[in-house]
């Protein structure tokens, strides 16, 4: 029995090894003149996303296993460069697909979920009446700005401006380099939860015209809470993205972050019908149905021919 994405252990960040197959299963390797060929064993089927950093290599049986399990494999570069990539079991229900679709087609339901994004962030009833988009966006940057401002005075650090630039990564301040470490473990993690689902990470609410949209519709509503504060935490480090990937794997056994994702994803998309708890959630595989504009989904494996 495979573990439920809620049970998966959070993310794995890998560089400067070999990922392959063998005749036991997917193993990283690493040789050094120092120590000697050293080999760990990678559980794919627990894992919810791997991180494939500079110096990694991986071949194509070890890939073909982890989309077997449905693993998301992200692929990161010194300058925060990502790619996602990941597949969907074909026995996956279209459920919470179908739920996601609906509502970013319809303009007055992809605002109310849009708005209940914002009081998922900062509470209930914090949204005005009737605001529209652009209304939501200005008023989610008046509170980051003054996080950012809040954070930066309790550590001392003077004024704070958030910066992402590949190209002068090196160049960057402890803060931003750690913050955009975490961010990207959270990027990993949210779409591994959003795939694991069946649901479309590209359909958006709030961020559009990009294949990870909906990822960071996700991720923005727990950025406050775990990645942001962490980053201003090492804004003395000498080794900012590092300390952040650990530091955020750590804490993550904390928050117990992968059911939160998979309810609040459920919530946010169809509030009756998510369970009530995160612990709830049970992905279970079911046949497909077949659609009928009259009388609703029709159950598959079924001959549905005339009798008589």
């Amino acid at each position: 029995m495979l573990p439920r994405v809620i049970d998966s252990l959070s993310f794995l960040y890998l560089d400067v090894v070999r990922v392959h197959q063998d005749d036991t299963g997917v193993r990283a390797e690493i040789t050094t003149e120092r120590r000697g060929r050293e080999t760990v064993y990678l559980p794919t089927a627990a894992l919810a996303c791997v991180l494939l950093g500079p110096g990694t290599s991986i071949t194509a049986p070890a890939l073909a296993t982890f989309a077997r399990h449905g693993t998301t494999v992200l692929v990161t570069g010194m300058g925060g460069v990502r790619c996602y990539a990941a597949t969907v079991p074909g026995t996956l229900t279209t459920t919470w697909l179908e739920h996601q679709a609906r509502a970013w087609a319809d303009d007055t339901r992809r605002l109310a979920v849009a708005t209940a994004m914002y009081e998922h962030r900062f509470g209930p009833g914090q949204a005005p009446p009737g605001a529209t988009l652009q209304q939501l966006r200005g008023l989610e940057g008046q509170r980051v700005k003054a996080l950012y401002k809040l954070l930066a005075q309790q550590h001392r650090i003077g004024r704070f401006r958030r910066t992402y630039d590949p190209d002068a990564w090196d160049t960057q301040d402890p803060v931003n380099l750690a913050l955009s470490a975490a961010n990207t473990c959270l990027y990993g993690i949210v779409h591994a939860a959003i795939v694991a689902l069946g649901c479309s990470p590209a359909l958006g609410f709030v961020h559009s015209g990009n294949q990870q949209a909906f990822v960071y519709d996700i991720a923005d509503l727990y950025k406050a809470e775990l990645t942001i504060p962490l980053a201003f935490s090492l804004h003395q480090s000498t080794h900012p993205e590092a300390e952040a990937r650990r530091s955020f794997r750590d804490n993550l056994r904390l928050f117990r972050l992968m059911p939160r994702i998979v309810h609040d994803l459920q919530t946010l998309l169809a509030p009756d019908q998510a369970p009530t708890r995160p612990d709830d959630e049970e992905l279970d595989e079911q046949l497909v149905d077949l659609w009928d504009p009259v009388t609703g989904p029709l159950p598959g494996g079924t001959n549905h021919a005339p009798t008589g």
